[in-house]
């Protein structure tokens, strides 16, 4: 027997089983495990993390049945694919209870589960897309753009129906405003309007393909133990995901990710590029700890990427600190760092494969990717208007070194320096400057790292690089 038949058979005698609709004795006493996933508020990755926790939790307790106990007024559409895909790649019967609205986002993920029930006072529907300004609030999309947003989540919506068993023209018709929604004579929803059900509305029977069944809704359903009664499931143990105080702060972690995640990035990178260790480093460091904590709390980010960041920074403090030039070990840090970040953004499906899928692969390089070009642009204008900045411009040197003030840059009376012994006059990251004598020259060392006051001797001139080391008893003079 084929295989996609077989798997098909097995299904519908498991809903047919676990979905009892008459209440006997029998079926009261029915016994097995419901999980219980609460999908309320704004649907955003946070929630997805939430989902994809409630999900694995269900298989590993061998649950018969997962109920989404729905609460939103919609969200996020990438979001919603991710949830969406969690559930087509379940075995397990899934109802939706909308309790009491599934608005949008909510609409389309509750269209992708097997049954739905509602709550009284209950709606669903409203599902087109929107575009949301940076602001808040709707922001008005080109006409082109619309209907290629559109033409993708109708086509989206409509698959998700067909899969389940729902009326893929209804769906639709909660995305469309041009679609006129009519079932024989009956006008259900008319042309220029998008299909919003009621609870009633929704349980409504009518007759399709010569069948007299329910609109899209199987009956409202006071409370969830009620539900449990109607899917003769009574006596089944019910357990019901806790969403924890620090999942709820990862969700926010989440909202504003590709934020900490670049202020991260460009608080390491003014430390390295300025003298001493302060607030920058320390900011950036906080930011990626934060960052790193969500992503740990949703289940993504762990020690194995904590330990690779951590790694590449200290491979990029090798090659600026102690190691001339830039090279393998320079490079290496910069893999390693974003190999971290990557890593931090992968998260395994239940039931799906451990390697990251092309969809979710494309995801993680276009979010990394965006993040490093985005603090590459940032540290590019601190660089120039830094110096402008009340209080910031004292992380920078603002004015320019000129013979005027005593400065030399290399000539051929360089060579003639070997030799001597002056005074650092700022710390040495191994390049700064230090008088000799009445001469104030920049300098390099060979990697060494040697403090503002600390005597130095020249070693080395090629033409304007100056390389001095550092001098154990300077004997109080200096020269030049």
């Amino acid at each position: 027997m084929n295989q996609s038949l077989l798997a098909s058979i097995t299904l519908l005698c498991v809903l047919s089983g676990v979905f009892a609709p008459e209440h006997s004795a029998a079926s009261e006493t029915r016994s097995g495990t419901v999980y219980v996933i609460p999908v309320e508020g704004m649907i955003e990755r946070g929630l997805v993390y939430v989902v994809r926790r409630g999900v694995r939790d269900a298989i590993n307790t061998g649950a018969d049945a997962i109920i989404f106990n729905m609460d939103t007024p919609g969200g996020r559409l990438d979001a919603t694919e991710e949830i969406m895909r969690i559930i087509s790649r379940l075995d397990i019967p899934t109802i939706t209870y909308v309790n009491p609205q599934a608005i949008s986002a909510g609409a389309i993920i509750a269209l992708a589960t097997d049954r739905i029930y509602m709550a009284p006072r209950g709606i669903i529907g409203d599902a087109m897309p929107i575009m949301m300004s940076p602001m808040g609030g709707a922001q008005e999309m080109p006409e082109a753009i619309q209907e290629k947003i559109v033409s993708a989540v109708s086509a989206m919506i409509r698959a998700a129906a067909q899969e389940k068993g729902h009326d893929p023209q209804l769906a639709e018709a909660m995305v469309r405003r041009s679609i006129e929604y009519r079932i024989g004579d009956q006008l259900i929803s008319p042309e220029g309007e998008l299909l919003t059900l009621t609870n009633v509305e929704a349980a409504e029977m009518v007759e399709r393909d010569g069948e007299t069944v329910p609109l899209l809704s199987l009956g409202t359903i006071e409370t969830l133990d009620d539900l449990l009664l109607e899917l003769a499931l009574a006596n089944a143990q019910v357990k019901t995901l806790e969403v924890t105080t620090a999942e709820k702060i990862a969700r926010y972690i989440e909202l504003f990710s590709a934020v900490l995640l670049m202020g991260g990035l460009l608080g390491i990178y003014i430390e390295f590029r300025t003298p001493g260790f302060g607030l920058p480093g320390i900011t950036g460091i906080i930011l990626l700890a934060i960052w790193f904590w969500g992503h740990n709390v949703a289940g993504l980010a762990g020690m194995s990427e904590l330990l690779l960041l951590i790694a590449g920074l200290a491979l990029l403090a090798i090659e600026i600190f102690i190691l001339p030039g830039f090279g393998i070990t320079g490079a290496a840090g910069i893999v390693c760092i974003l190999t971290a970040l990557m890593m931090g953004m992968y998260q395994s499906y239940p039931g799906g494969p451990w390697y990251p899928q092309p969809e979710q692969l494309q995801r993680m390089v276009h979010v990394t990717g965006t993040t490093v070009i985005g603090t590459f642009l940032i540290a590019m204008l601190l660089t120039k208007y830094l110096a402008r900045i009340p209080l910031m411009n004292r992380l920078v040197l603002a004015s320019s070194l000129t013979s005027q003030e005593g400065y030399t840059v290399g000539s051929s009376e360089n060579a003639a320096l070997i030799g001597s012994i002056g005074y650092c006059q700022m710390d040495l990251r191994p390049s700064g400057t230090a008088m000799f004598g009445e001469r104030r020259l920049d300098v390099v060392t060979q990697g060494q790292y040697v403090e503002k006051g600390k005597p130095v001797r020249i070693t080395e001139c090629h033409g304007s690089r100056i390389v001095v080391e550092p001098v154990e008893n300077a004997g109080g003079e200096q020269s030049a």
